[in-house]
């Protein structure tokens, strides 16, 4: 599956940037070490000023390819449900058994990742890392709405649809697909963050996974 995905290119809607980085070698030496730094100091903390720093490079450059640090968050976040859905593609595309696809489909959105070697400046482990710790500050913001119009999620709610199919082809009777599939997702980055910073309010821990608590939750919500 590596090698496949080494051969494609991520699409992520041009809205989200002013030049695409994946053009220039700065362009992907800014990503690789955006997603570094917003891993080190936090997205809050995380500044173009600070990140010219670290590359050699000036503010102004990046300026060159993303409007402000808000765009550069959805351009990461996107890149990563873009490269989440290739996985899913890839991976259940030859099994037959219902259940056995849909288990599949919950274990990659809710496992935690190592890094693809086919995707030399982009860290995925490191990614997703940021995913859980930051995804939802590019939805819980005043503009959502305006940014939902302009397609920003739309790599994000396409996997939410690709694993609502595989649900109705388990059991088309359910009737609570959308919220079943947008709150394991969600809630596999809520269990991933509690299980690194708050420990004692959740059941995961080295041992249980978020992906073997979803796998059990649809095993018994979907029964027949």
């Amino acid at each position: 599956m590596q090698d496949l995905l080494a051969n494609i290119k991520i699409q992520v809607n041009p809205k989200t940037y002013v030049k695409d980085p994946e053009t220039s070698d700065l362009g992907k030496k800014i990503i690789k070490n955006s997603i570094l730094l917003i891993d080190e100091i936090g997205f809050e903390e995380f500044t173009f000023k600070k990140l010219g720093e670290k590359i050699g490079s000036n503010e102004s450059s990046i300026y060159r390819y993303f409007e402000n640090k808000h765009k550069l968050l959805v351009y990461l976040s996107s890149w990563y449900w873009a490269w989440i859905e290739y996985r899913l593609v890839f991976s259940t595309n030859n099994i037959e058994n219902k259940i056995e696809k849909l288990k599949k489909a919950i274990t990659i959105v809710t496992e935690a990742i190592d890094d693809d070697k086919s995707t030399a400046h982009i860290n995925e482990a490191v990614l997703n890392k940021i995913i859980i710790e930051e995804f939802t500050k590019t939805l819980y913001n005043k503009n959502v709405d305006e940014e939902n119009k302009e397609g920003f999620f739309l790599i994000y709610k396409q996997v939410n649809y690709r694993i609502e199919k595989m649900i109705f082809d388990v059991n088309p009777e359910y009737p609570y697909a959308k919220s079943l599939v947008s709150s394991i997702i969600q809630g596999s980055l809520h269990q991933h963050f509690l299980k690194n910073h708050l420990k004692t309010i959740t059941n995961c821990n080295d041992e249980i996974n978020p992906t073997s608590f979803y796998i059990h939750l649809i095993e018994n919500i979907l029964k027949k």
